[in-house]
């Protein structure tokens, strides 16, 4: 695993054409790259998810090829408005689409509130512990106006906080991709078993 690069889904689980989720998404998405890791960017915004179904929705056009990307990750970079103290229905559909595909992996949550989007971070790291996922020690929160303008990150803390992201991300990501496929590829017992081919 030491030689492969961190595969990361990036998603920006906003519909909204000016939304600054996407612009954090996208820079930590670029912080990511300039680091070596393969970041894949999920914009719904451009590529839509029909809502989740389960009757149809594992049979839908295109189903297949995100499956495909998501099975690849190694990490989730989830971004998400605070809506109502809520994660947004397009993240929530999203996640609704998956469940093995997450298994081992890491959820690392980026939420654009104004208050702080403490409910919001523990929803995704439910959605994590449901999945038998990790999920990171923190969520980076930001507002818009203070610390996004124009689509770009503008404040220092945050670009301070999105350095530190970055590093986690890339390093405890790394670690536990490591241990993921030792645990597939092994014989010891743990949670990863029932993942094994």
């Amino acid at each position: 695993m030491s030689d492969q690069p961190l595969q990361v889904l990036a998603v920006a689980g906003s519909l909204h054409r000016r939304s600054v989720t996407r612009a954090v998404v996208l820079h930590v998405a670029k912080r990511l790259k300039a680091e070596g890791c393969i970041v894949d960017v999920l914009d719904f915004e451009t590529e839509p998810l029909p809502l989740y179904n389960p009757d149809t929705a594992y049979h839908a056009p295109g189903f297949d090829a995100l499956q495909t990307r998501v099975e690849r990750a190694d990490v989730y970079v989830l971004g998400t408005p605070d809506y109502h103290g809520c994660i947004s229905s397009a993240m929530k559909n999203f996640l609704d689409h998956f469940w093995g595909e997450f298994a081992g992996k890491l959820f690392a949550t980026i939420v654009a509130s104004h208050e702080k989007g403490l409910t919001v971070t523990d929803q995704l790291r439910t959605v994590a512990r449901q999945c038998y996922a990790w999920s990171m020690p923190y969520g980076v929160s930001f507002a818009d106006e203070e610390d996004v303008r124009d689509g770009q990150v503008s404040s220092e803390a945050l670009k301070k906080r999105l350095e530190m992201f970055v590093r986690d991300v890339r390093t405890y990501g790394a670690l536990l991709a490591r241990q993921r496929l030792l645990d597939l590829g092994g014989a010891e017992p743990g949670f990863m078993a029932r993942h094994r081919k």
